[in-house]
């Protein structure tokens, strides 16, 4: 596996004339990414990351967010990007991706975890975005397994797995804490060998 290298911007024209930007979160997208969070605050919680009790607190504000997340990134631990859309001639925040997790060695595997704004959703943009960076993953950075867990409930994101065709690997109980519990997760799973000609290749042709 090779280095992580940050800051990576990625793009990619969708059928339907708009574009799909993977870009590194920055502090200037403050006003963007909160108006998008504040308006999907239901439509996210059933599945948005929670601390157990007694672990020490998260960021407390975007900067601190993207203070730490940089960080991990430079550290080649993380790719952090937010997901902009390009319609119309304008551009704006629809959501975020993240790589985490990233391990080198025998291993060369990350998690992939996303998040859309429900205005935008079912309109590819979350398995373009996703299509994009598992590419990044296995083309530029030369990593072998991206993984992707699930809540059995997601029906939203089962469907993004399913189109894209991660395979199944299995039930994981209690396996992240989420909306304030441990929460059962499914695990899919994409190995560099199985998608040689590319996932967002793959992607395109079978929507197309």
């Amino acid at each position: 596996m090779r280095k992580v290298e940050w800051p990576v911007s990625l793009e990619h024209d969708q059928p339907d004339g708009t574009r799909v930007h993977l870009r590194p979160i920055r502090r200037r997208d403050r006003s963007g990414w909160t108006e998008v969070r504040e308006h999907n605050q239901a439509w996210l919680r059933p599945w948005e990351a929670t601390l157990p009790p007694g672990s020490p607190p998260g960021p407390a504000t975007f900067a601190a967010l993207v203070r730490l997340l940089s960080e991990q990134a430079r550290h080649g631990r993380a790719l952090p990007w937010l997901i902009h859309l390009t319609e119309q001639g304008a551009t704006r925040v629809v959501g975020q991706l993240t790589v985490s997790g990233i391990v080198g060695g025998s291993a060369a595997w990350g998690q992939v975890g996303y998040w859309v704004d429900q205005r935008v959703a079912g309109r590819g943009i979350v398995p373009t975005a996703v299509a994009m960076a598992v590419d990044h993953c296995f083309a530029t950075l030369e990593m072998h397994r991206i993984e992707i867990a699930i809540r059995p409930e997601n029906a939203a994101s089962l469907r993004v797995v399913a189109k894209l065709g991660f395979r199944p690997e299995g039930l994981r109980p209690r396996y992240l804490h989420i909306d304030g519990d441990w929460r059962d997760h499914l695990v899919f799973a994409l190995n560099a060998e199985e998608v040689p000609e590319g996932l967002l290749r793959r992607w395109e042709r079978l929507r197309g």
